[in-house]
């Protein structure tokens, strides 16, 4: 056998696995939402629940809201002010002491 087709069949066998396994994971994917679709009850179909449904839906949007700018307003987080500008960064320092050494090993 020529190293050309051998190595041409092991590249074909890789990339088939590789096809294959997307394949099945795919498959499984459409099975699982088949599966774990929500179902509509027949009182939802109808619409008997649906307004008393609603109406606790907004008020616990409301709650939750109303508990939100409460904990807000007790919050005593601040940002925080940024430093001088007198104050160097260890990379501004370090930047600047090599560029220091550079000039004064051209003066020497």
């Amino acid at each position: 056998m020529n190293d050309i087709t051998l190595a041409l069949q092991i590249t074909a066998i890789g990339m088939g696995l590789v096809f294959g396994a997307i394949l099945i994971l795919w498959l499984m994917m459409i099975l699982l939402t088949a599966l774990t679709k929500d179902r509509k009850i027949a009182s939802d179909l109808t619409g008997v629940g649906s307004v008393r449904e609603t109406e606790l839906l907004a008020k616990a949007a409301a709650i939750g809201v109303a508990m939100a700018i409460a904990e807000q307003q007790l919050s005593s987080a601040h940002p925080l002010k940024d430093p001088p500008t007198a104050i160097v960064s260890a990379w501004q320092l370090g930047m600047r002491t090599r560029q220091m050494t550079q000039k004064g090993e051209r003066h020497r």
